[in-house]
Formats: C-alpha cells, structure tokens, sequence
C-alpha cells in the first residue's frame, strides 16, 4: 500500500510546489530608518558566496535616443579572488511585474584581455548576459564592458514621459566600492534622480556633474543586491515613445480552475483507498489534461513568446486532469501486494 501512495503523493506535491513558486513574491516593506548622507550607502554588506570578489568600479553610460531607445553602456571592474572563474553574469530585467521590455542587440569587450564572448538566455523576469569563456578562468582585476539597447523602456505620462530604470540592478552578490551613472538626453535634462541602495531602503545618491543635456551620479560602498535606480522626466514629444507592452499576469485563474486543481489533488488521495479505475483510463485523463494546457499555452506563446505564458483556468482545469491521470498510472506501476494485480484490487 505504501508503494501505491508515493508515487502519486510525490507527483502531486511536486506539481503544487511549481505552482506555489510561480506566485508572485509580496513586495518588501518600507524601511523607516534614517537617510543616510547622499552617495553612501546605509546597508551593512552582509556576507555573500563569494568571498573576496568584488567590483572595484562600475561605470554607466545611459543614453536616452530619440528614437525612444535606452542605450546603455556599462564597464565593469571585476576584482576575481585566486580561485579563478570563467567570467561574470549580469542580469538585466525585461519583465518588470506584467510590463516587458525589449532588450536587444548585446555587444561585450573586455580592455584586459579576458574572454569576453557573450552568451544570453531568458529566465522567468531577466535576460541573463554571460561574458566569459566556460574552458578558461580569469583570476585578479579583469575589466568588460557590456552594451545593449532597451526598447519600450519610457513611460507616457499626462504631461510627461517618464523612464525609470535601474543603472546596475540588483543582481550582484558582491560589493560595490564605486559605481558612477551618466545620463544622457537630446534634449536639457531638468528632473532627473538618483536612489541607491535595496528596494525598499534607498538614498539619495551623490550629484557630481550637471550639464545641460548630461548628469552624472556617484555612489561609493554598495552592498550585494544594492542598485541605482534612476528617473528621468522629460517634456512629452521630446523623445519617440513606443506605447508600453503588457502581458498577463503569471497566475490569472480563478475559482473554478482552482477549485478543479484542489479536487484533483483529494482525488489523487482517494486513489489508494477506492478500487484503481482502468490503466487506460488514466492515460486518457493524461493525455487530455496535456492537450488542454497545450492549447490554452499555444496561444500565449504564439502571440507573446514564451515567457508571456500564465496559468489561466483552462491550463489549471488540464493540470488536473493530468494529475489525476498520473496518479492512476503510477498506481498501476507500484509493486504489487498480496491479493492485488498490476496495483489494482481484484473485482
């Protein structure tokens, strides 16, 4: 009996895991602590995995095109510890909770001779760029420089058009010793700000240089996951913008999806205790739950790509089925015991 009970306890339960993981993380409550001095960060680097890496300087180069288009030019002072790694990875958002941006066109270097081939997957809510090489290690001061543009990154406002962008991004998992933002726009650059830190826990950074069309931030003593998010607003028709993309949230069921998946789980437990209905009878519980969520995915992916995909009620309504099809197969594959065939109890 206890055979007939892990397999399909252990399907279900890693099917509820996914779907608990996919669920948008609550955001993070406000610090109400004092404001540090501007361009000092207020966070105690707490410990990271890489212990004696870190960046010496971090140089930004945001160019607003007028064309609508954030060009961005960062160049990256990587200190490596003795131990030798293969490069780094930056992590650059292009979806931001339901809104997705257009990050294209990567070009990578490196001024010290490092392998600087680029490498770029999507994950989940970020474009992770690889600059390295996986058969050689780099070890001490290595500098890159990563390029890339971001369309649809400017938001129409009533009376102004709006970018907000995070300069370095939260990603890095070691300190920061100086980091530097130029912003650059077609036109004079009257309300632009700057805030350093966790989100959450942020201060004002440290204005260097004002031009008329460029404004440079500095920030010393970053901590891991510590970033500088930057604001600009700029009278509406300077710059081309190209109207925001939105996709679906990533859960976007309702009761009755729900409520179809949390039966199909008291179904599944039901299975060792009730007589296994027919072999084929799960496979073709299976096979429609499969169909269905490739039919209400095809749709989304086609339209949207594939990380636009949500979990709409067609798509909970075919994973129960297939959760209870599995576990009426993996019943009929658990050894079997006396007074039982293939899993199943005589008639």
């Amino acid at each position: 009996m206890r055979g007939r009970v892990r397999g399909p306890a252990i399907f279900a339960g890693l099917l509820l895991l996914t779907l608990v993981l996919m669920l948008p993380a609550p955001a993070p409550a406000p610090a109400r602590a004092a404001e540090p001095a501007p361009g000092v960060s207020g966070a105690v680097p707490p410990a990271g995995p890489a212990v004696g890496e870190s960046i010496a300087t971090y140089d930004v180069v945001l160019t607003l095109g007028a064309d609508g288009v954030l060009y961005v030019r960062e160049t990256i002072t990587y200190d490596f510890d003795q131990t030798g790694e293969h490069g780094i990875v930056r992590h650059v958002p292009f979806r931001v909770g339901d809104r997705v941006y257009d990050v294209r066109n990567v070009r990578t270097s490196s001024s010290t001779g490092a392998p600087s081939r680029a490498r770029m997957t999507r994950f989940l809510h970020d474009v992770r760029i690889s600059v390295g090489d996986r058969h050689r290690e780099v070890r001490g001061r290595q500098a890159y420089v990563i390029e890339y543009e971001v369309g649809r990154a400017f938001t129409p406002r009533a009376g102004h058009d709006e970018l907000v962008w995070d300069a370095i991004g939260t990603s890095w998992r070691v300190p920061i010793g100086n980091a530097a933002v130029r912003v650059e726009a077609p036109v004079p650059l009257r309300h632009v700000t700057c805030r350093a830190g966790a989100p959450g826990a942020t201060t004002r950074c440290l204005r260097d240089r004002d031009g008329p069309y460029a404004v440079d931030f500095i920030q010393t003593m970053l901590a891991p996951h510590e970033g500088m998010k930057i604001r600009v607003r700029l009278p509406k028709h300077a710059v081309a913008v190209a109207p925001p993309r939105y996709v679906p949230p990533r859960w976007t069921g309702g009761w009755p999806g729900t409520a179809a998946l949390a039966m199909a789980l008291g179904a599944v437990a039901l299975i060792v205790r009730r007589p296994v209905p027919r072999r084929r009878a799960g496979v073709g519980l299976a096979a429609a739950g499969l169909l269905l969520i490739v039919a209400d995915a095809g749709d989304e992916v086609a339209a949207r790509g594939v990380w636009a995909f949500s979990l709409g009620d067609r798509c909970l309504a075919g994973l129960a089925l297939l959760i209870v099809g599995a576990g009426i197969m993996c019943a009929y594959r658990a050894p079997s015991v006396p007074g039982m065939r293939g899993g199943r109890p005589p008639a």
